[in-house]
């Protein structure tokens, strides 16, 4: 699939739509290279929350990436919009929006947070970044955010 600007922004489309669809980690992992070695990496510090400031390298490594999401978190009403692709760097960048809780304390937050995607030749991701309230998700963790 040659990375022109349509097939960049259906691939990052279809990440996002089966990331809000809430697909288990082996179906979100289709969408990620098998010729370069792919990378996740949520921003922030590793002390707040288990799926931060590490990176998650490899295949395996971001399919455990999206499982510790999974086992911390639940979301809902989860949408992306704005997309902005650049063909020649072969980057995609998305606002994505939802109301998320911690799981364990049960504590919920709305959230507007950013992904910038990396491909590669055939459309498929290497590099997975992700800015978000970083706040939010430490004081839910530990039941102080004040409203739920």
């Amino acid at each position: 699939m040659p990375t022109t600007r349509d097939n960049l922004l259906h691939a990052a489309k279809s990440l996002c739509i089966d990331f809000a669809s809430k697909k288990d980690p082996d179906t979100l992992i289709t969408h990620f290279s098998t010729t370069h070695q792919c990378v996740a990496y949520e921003h922030g510090l590793p002390i707040l929350a288990p799926f931060l400031g590490r990176h998650f390298v490899g295949r395996d490594g971001v399919r455990d990436y999206f499982k510790k999401i999974a086992l911390t978190l639940s979301f809902e009403r989860m949408e992306f919009s704005e997309y902005i692709v650049d063909s020649e760097v072969q980057k995609v960048s998305v606002k994505g929006r939802a109301r998320f809780t911690w799981l364990s304390t049960q504590q919920s937050w709305d959230e507007i947070f950013t992904y910038v995607l990396d491909f590669d030749d055939d459309c498929k991701v290497t590099d997975y970044q992700v800015w978000a309230d970083t706040g939010a998700a430490y004081l839910a963790s530990r039941g102080q955010l004040g409203t739920s």
